[in-house]
């Protein structure tokens, strides 16, 4: 397949499982699309597609200061953002409580026994945010595919979206957030778009209303990451740490953008 009709796709996780924005290489957007599995949206893509995905990639045996790593080497570039990085535990960790919860005080109950194997695997020992153990599901669903098929670590990267945001905005931190007590704001949200649409991306596009199951800011998120996989398909792209780590299994372990 010649480099101008190379796939490339930024995905974030929504309420109906993961929304991709794709694009070729080099042309505006093609599309957004929501699927309810990861394992599902890389099938629908084409074999050598790039992939970003807002998503923790990589998990260690244990963690320091900060989680594991690229979380406290790309928070002091995002100032008042910097909490929208969640400190992720070791594998154990994650993988400690996997089961489906049928009630809130069962949610809370495995959250609390989660934490205690993230405190016994971190140094200083540390418990996991509620934020962080909501995702989980997703982290463990992208970890046990790149388990499987180790042919899709050099396509799918881990990103972020308010790190690639800084890259877009000349390595400064958005000064608006996106959401406020847990609501969209629009001036937050109208500030990225502008970016995404000086980057390239369409405005009629980006005004456009995401998938079911995706909310705005979940759209916004991915278009961000498809930006990022567009610079790593073109070699432009920069990690924290750099080179990337690895896992014991092998996995990258480093936040691109």
């Amino acid at each position: 397949m010649e480099a101008r009709e190379r796939t490339v796709a930024g995905v974030d996780g929504c309420k109906a499982g993961w929304i991709a924005v794709v694009a070729s290489l080099v042309e505006t957007p093609l599309e957004m699309r929501v699927i309810a599995a990861f394992d599902q949206l890389v099938a629908s893509l084409p074999d050598d597609a790039i992939i970003a995905v807002d998503m923790p990639i990589g998990l260690p045996d244990s963690t320091g200061h900060g989680g594991r790593g690229p979380e406290a080497l790309v928070r002091p570039l995002l100032k008042e953002r910097q909490s929208s990085v969640f400190s992720i535990p070791s594998r154990a960790a994650i993988y400690a409580e996997d089961a489906s919860f049928t009630s809130l005080d069962a949610w809370y109950e495995s959250h609390r026994r989660a934490s205690h194997v993230s405190r016994q695997t971190s140094d200083p020992a540390r418990a996991i945010s509620i934020q962080a153990f909501a995702i989980f599901p997703k982290i463990r669903e992208i970890d046990a595919l790149l388990c499987e098929r180790p042919d899709l670590r050099a396509r799918i990267y881990e990103s972020h979206p308010e790190v690639a945001f800084w890259q877009l905005n000349g390595g400064k931190a958005m000064s608006l957030p996106k959401k406020v007590k847990g609501k969209i704001n629009p001036d937050g949200m109208e500030q990225r778009r502008d970016l995404l649409a000086a980057s390239g991306f369409p405005p009629a596009f980006l005004e456009g209303n995401p998938p079911k199951g995706a909310a705005a800011d979940d759209f916004l998120d991915a278009a961000a990451m498809c930006l990022v996989a567009r610079r790593i398909a073109r070699g432009q792209a920069i990690s924290f740490p750099d080179p990337p780590r690895v896992d014991n299994r092998g996995i990258p372990i480093a936040i691109w953008c």
